[in-house]
């Protein structure tokens, strides 16, 4: 009875740990991704959800993250990645590659902190557009 305790213990650590991930979102849209700048933290384990809103599926893959993942269109898929070391990964759609091409940006802890600052001045000082 104990081992199965531990066991169950384990287990509900580990998903405790895989939800706390920082989730980032990547749309694809007219065989696009968006952004195709992606900036997320280095070091830090993350979840990225893939939101494919074309009717024909693509394929996310990536050499430098060893990564791929097929999302059926308007549908959604996850890939969790990291801890990833600061730079730049490049990432396109294997089935639309001329087009669906982008990179995740992974920035360091000092560089990400001034990153969050920028992004949430230039949040502030957005005026909202009223038609």
């Amino acid at each position: 009875m104990r081992v199965s305790r531990q066991y169950l213990w384990l287990l509900l650590l580990g998903s405790f740990a895989l939800s706390a991930r920082q989730e980032f979102s990547l749309k694809l849209k007219d065989h696009l991704f968006s952004p195709a700048r992606l900036t997320v933290p280095a070091g830090e384990k993350i979840k990225i959800r893939l939101i494919n809103q074309d009717d024909t599926p693509e394929e996310f893959e990536s050499f430098s993250l060893n990564r791929e993942k097929v999302v059926l269109g308007q549908s959604q898929a996850v890939i969790y990645l990291g801890p990833l070391q600061p730079g730049e990964y490049p990432f396109f759609g294997d089935f639309h590659p001329d087009s669906a091409k982008g990179v995740l940006i992974a920035l360091a802890d000092a560089q990400w902190r001034a990153y969050q600052q920028q992004q949430t001045e230039n949040n502030e000082t957005e005026t909202p557009h009223v038609d």
